[in-house]
């Protein structure tokens, strides 16, 4: 378990960011990732910022919106905002220059921001964007981005899937694993019983050696899964 209180933070005048592994100037050699998975920064930002335009190589980034909008510009010529229910891939492989200032003049902006280590390095940089919302608002898993070509998952480079819920009050999930692969799950929002471990926004937890990822909530939460190899 990563309890969401021992997670690093970063916080300048316009930015709360909270670091579930070791990023930028937050560095804890004993979370580096999992897996695959290298970083999930839960990140707030005041109206009107954001982050200049800045690099990135040989990364999948996936950015998950839970509140406000957030406005996106790079280097491949792609403009877009981002809102709740949408979810973006950038594949920064051989290098990319992107921008990402909240949309909103009056209202911050709440996100996760995910990088997955690609399955090999140098791949052409791209650009993904999809709207969940109507499938997340069905309370179960949904899957949002796929190594392996799942229906209606965005793609990324790396023998991964993620899975994202909005649980309703009272409701179960689960997601079996198969031999050898690992899950991580991120609460976002509420509370979640994973495999019988009580789980609050921003806790994360690592399972492996499990034949299935078993979810349990009370009252609703929002939460996103990896399974990962």
């Amino acid at each position: 378990m990563r309890p969401a209180a021992k997670r690093g933070v970063t916080r300048i005048g316009w930015l709360d960011s909270r670091h579930t592994f070791s990023f930028d100037q937050y560095y804890d050699p004993r979370h580096m990732g999992f897996r695959s998975l290298r970083v999930i920064n839960e990140d707030r930002v005041a109206p009107q910022r954001g982050f200049p335009t800045h690099g990135h190589q040989d990364m999948e980034i996936i950015t998950y919106v839970l509140e406000g909008a957030l406005e996106h510009k790079d280097s491949m010529g792609n403009g877009s905002v981002l809102r709740p229910g949408e979810v973006q891939r950038m594949s920064a492989g051989t290098g990319i220059t992107h921008s990402e200032y909240n949309h909103s003049n009056t209202e911050a902006v709440h996100l996760l921001q995910i990088w997955i280590r690609p399955s090999r390095k140098g791949i052409q940089p791209g650009y993904e964007q999809q709207d969940f919302s109507e499938r997340l608002a069905g309370g179960q898993l949904v899957a949002v981005a796929s190594g392996s070509g799942s229906a209606g998952a965005i793609h990324i480079h790396q023998d991964a899937e993620v899975y994202a819920a909005r649980m309703k009050s009272a409701s179960t999930a689960a997601h079996e694993l198969v031999p050898g692969r690992h899950a991580w799950v991120q609460v976002a929002r509420g509370t979640v019983e994973v495999n019988g471990i009580k789980l609050g926004p921003g806790d994360g937890a690592a399972i492996s050696e499990e034949p299935a990822v078993h979810m349990v909530t009370d009252d609703g939460c929002e939460l996103l899964l990896f399974d990962l190899a």
